[in-house]
């Protein structure tokens, strides 16, 4: 009898290799090959031809009719809206994140308002036993939804148990990394594993018109544990985010086939489960009372929805000789550096004997790169000791000439802004011609920003 071969696929990209080594070849990452025992990939021949005998396809055009896909509603105005008016039917949904930040208790909630809509409502747990479920269900008031519950952990008994009877309108499965194929070998949580039990639950979503929701666990870089090719099966993949320290969390849509991305809902975190945010700016934002140095509001955009935000930048003379250190909390630590070499390299100020801090008001993470100006600001701000004033925002982007360049959606950032009671923006000066309630201070270059602030023009 032939000795099995064995093969080693990496967790994160489901690449096969035949020997272990210590670092995935195609994607990079190390000590991700594991041994798996579910057989020996059979390479394709390019001796086979597939030209003929199969089923002739029917070619359509783009202008055929389309009818737009039912949505399920679940209820939480702030989870449709990330997944771009709620749940469809037949949709295969992924939700990431963290331990403990969140993603049972949202489930929980979303299934339990759906079931009081008259529809059917599977609640599948491979985490933790019924009874536990119970008791969360009872610490969030939901102890009378009519939700069906199980804590079970195989594909085959959780598909023969839907098949019983008619499909639900919701399944959720918590989560994906629990449950096992008895026709795949390995443990589950592996990618083999992962795989077959996402392909046969989407499956079933897809012929019964279910939605199902698919709870993933993540690494510690924050990507969801698996292969890859799982985020590729689903048709939405959302991040819930935020640190546990902190009241808030942000659900994010990193890809959605039924509507768009980067759209987000807020939740403030409540001893009866997730809160809606309804206004997240007022959340970000501390009271607006005596403006002091380094503090300047922006207005971000996560998807359509403008959140206002405060800068806070404190700069610490040192003694000469000593080591100044740069720290930034909630922005990237690479531009907070380039923004310091401009203002020194284009606007003549000296940071080189200082520590820079920087920090984001609410443990809220930035990306957008129209924060460039508040942030400099800020930085000039705490430097020479002079406050911006406090109905004052600032967006736009630095170039590494001293450049100030404008950004996208600024009508609806600067909208946001004078609806929270703003009545002033720094803006570049291309965007100063825009029409609307607040009065626009342009500026071509961060020079000129800076001249402003420190009062020399």
């Amino acid at each position: 009898m032939a000795k099995p071969k064995k093969r080693y696929v990496c967790q994160l990209c489901g690449s096969v290799s035949s020997r272990w080594v210590g670092q995935c070849a195609d994607c990079g990452e190390w000590n991700s090959l594991v041994e798996d025992q579910a057989g020996v990939v059979t390479p394709f021949s390019a001796r086979h031809d597939l030209r003929g005998g199969g089923r002739r396809i029917e070619l359509v055009g783009l202008d055929a009719e389309t009818r737009l896909p039912d949505r399920i509603g679940t209820g939480i105005a702030e989870f449709d809206r990330a997944l771009g008016g709620g749940l469809v039917a037949g949709s295969a949904t992924l939700i990431g994140g963290d331990p403990g930040i969140g993603k049972s208790t949202l489930l929980l909630q979303a299934a339990a308002k759906v079931a009081s809509q008259g529809l059917a409502v599977a609640y599948i747990s491979g985490e933790e036993a019924a009874d536990q479920v119970r008791l969360r269900a009872r610490r969030l008031g939901l102890a009378a939804a009519p939700l069906r519950l199980a804590a079970a952990t195989s594909v085959r008994d959780i598909l023969t148990t839907l098949a019983d009877s008619a499909p639900p309108a919701m399944v959720v499965i918590d989560s994906i990394q629990t449950m096992y194929s008895d026709l795949i070998e390995g443990a589950p949580g592996t990618v083999s594993q992962v795989r077959a039990s996402a392909h046969e639950l989407i499956r079933f979503a897809k012929e019964s018109g279910a939605a199902i929701v698919l709870v993933g666990h993540v690494t510690k870089d924050g990507a969801i544990a698996g292969p890859r090719v799982l985020e590729h099966m689903v048709d939405t993949v959302l991040s819930f985010e935020g640190e546990r320290s902190h009241q808030y969390r942000i659900l994010r849509a990193a890809k959605n086939r039924f509507g768009g991305t980067d759209e987000i809902g807020v939740f403030a975190m409540a001893e009866e489960g997730l809160e809606e945010v309804a206004n997240p700016s007022a959340l970000f934002l501390t009271d607006r009372g005596e403006p002091v140095p380094g503090a300047v509001v922006f207005p971000a955009l996560e998807g359509t929805r403008p959140v206002l935000v405060e800068i806070q930048a404190l700069t610490v003379r040192l003694a000469s000789g000593a080591t100044p250190r740069r720290a930034a909390v909630g922005w990237d630590s690479g531009r907070l550096a380039m923004i310091l070499a401009v203002l020194e390299a284009r606007c003549g100020l000296s940071f080189s004997t200082a520590e820079v801090y920087l920090n984001v008001a609410g443990g809220y993470r930035v990306t957008d790169p129209a924060a460039d100006l508040a942030v400099a600001a800020a930085l000039v701000s705490a430097l020479a000791e002079r406050p911006v004033p406090a109905e004052t925002v600032a967006f736009g982007e630095v170039a590494l000439s001293g450049e100030l360049r404008p950004v996208a959606h600024a009508p609806l950032r600067l909208k946001e802004s004078a609806k929270l009671g703003f009545g002033n923006a720094f803006v570049p000066a291309a965007v100063a011609g825009e029409k609307g309630a607040m009065r626009l201070s342009g500026f071509r270059t961060l020079g000129q920003l800076v001249d402003h602030l420190l009062g020399r023009g």
